[in-house]
């Protein structure tokens, strides 16, 4: 193992040993307090222009297999970690995880002090910082942290969505049969790609949907065009307001069908309802994040992603209802529009990695897809009558 280093923007240096590939890597560092889920983590373009930290001490020790990826590669500009187990132990494995990062080009760090590093970004913010194995000069480093343009204003959707419209059919994962094809759809899904995670396509597709995902870049036009029963807009990286052209096609589509949006969806949806959004101290990155849903006083555990929040006070006399908080922060988690059939939520209800207690969402979707077809339908037969 070689010397490698870490540097933020503040001066702060934290020194290592390699992990995968060397090099450098600039990004926003953050922390993640997920005990597992790794290898959902480093394939998650949420993660995009982001080096992410892990606080649990000993990672990889279950290795990399085939299946528990969400998307078609790692997005994470960096790795960070304790230790990395170089021997898996898993039936399921294929890989190391020091090999898969070498396999992706992903520059990662062990031997750091991740303890003392999530206090310094709980207590100091979020920050961009250096990975390096090149460089060994902490000022030359600290310098390009300094330098690095951050999150805010860019437009990271454009860097990981789909090139071309396609059709998804994999439902979950079963333990003895590993991802299933479900049946025929009943309902029709258009998906936005801001950098979708694959386990949202499964649960719409086991829910008897068919999904079509499409670009964060495709106009309402294209999207009514598919005829859909539903819009959901999905999770992403980076700043919710460097994607104007989704907002402006998201508030043309409002009250011409359900939509549902996660995530960064949430936020767009946020936005486009004329709200405004900020950036968080130093975000929500975990699987055991407290959600109250407001309407029946139910505490969810929650898998979550973010670093912005919506400004509930900027979407006031619009006809928006906050629906679930934070009970670590008090930042809204989830709002709905009292007349359109509009609802969104800030965390992750797909949970991969993460507890499975908010999967009512999806459901909560299809019946307002299913209402809203059979309202149609009562329409169709009151005009021809």
């Amino acid at each position: 193992m070689k010397r490698a280093l870490l540097a933020l923007a503040d001066g702060r240096v934290f020194e290592g040993v390699t992990l995968g590939a060397q090099g450098e890597a600039t990004g926003e560092v953050v922390f993640n307090t997920a005990m597992t889920g790794y290898q959902e983590i480093l394939t998650d373009p949420s993660y995009k222009g982001q080096l992410v930290t892990m606080t649990y001490p000993l990672i990889g020790n279950y290795g990399i297999n085939d299946e528990d990826v969400e998307s078609t590669r790692p997005w994470v500009e960096g790795f960070i970690v304790k230790e990395a187990s170089s021997v898996p132990s898993s039936w399921r494995a294929r890989t190391a995880l020091d090999e898969y990062l070498k396999r992706y080009g992903i520059v990662g760090i062990q031997g750091v002090d991740t303890r003392a590093l999530t206090r310094h970004l709980r207590d100091h913010g979020a920050q961009e910082g250096v990975i390096s194995s090149i460089g060994s000069d902490p000022a030359t480093l600290v310098a390009k942290a300094q330098a690095s343009p951050g999150l805010i204003g860019r437009d990271l959707v454009k860097e990981v969505t789909c090139a071309e419209p396609f059709e998804w059919e994999e439902g979950v994962w079963d333990r003895t049969r590993g991802y299933r094809t479900p049946g025929a759809p009943r309902l029709s899904v258009v998906a936005f790609d801001s950098g979708i995670k694959r386990n949202i396509l499964r649960q719409l597709r086991t829910l008897g949907c068919k999904v079509t995902v499409i670009p964060a870049t495709a106009s309402a036009s294209d999207v009514l065009a598919l005829k859909p029963d539903g819009i959901f807009l999905s999770n992403g990286p980076g700043d919710p307001e460097g994607v104007p052209y989704l907002i402006a096609t998201v508030r043309d589509l409002m009250g011409k069908r359900p939509i549902f949006g996660i995530c960064l969806g949430h936020q767009i949806l946020g936005l486009a309802l004329g709200g405004r959004t900020y950036k968080l101290k130093f975000g929500h990155h975990g699987a055991n994040h407290p959600v109250k849903e407001l309407a029946t006083g139910r505490v969810e555990i929650t898998s979550q992603n973010h670093g912005f929040a919506v400004d509930m006070a900027s979407l006031e006399g619009q006809g928006i209802e906050l629906t679930h908080v934070n009970l670590n922060d008090g930042t809204a988690e989830g709002l709905r529009h009292r007349e359109l059939p509009v609802f969104s939520v800030q965390y992750h209800p797909e949970a991969s990695p993460g507890p499975h207690d908010s999967h009512y969402l999806f459901h909560r979707f299809v019946a307002l897809m299913e209402q809203a077809g059979a309202l149609q339908d009562e329409e169709s037969l009151r005009k021809g009558g």
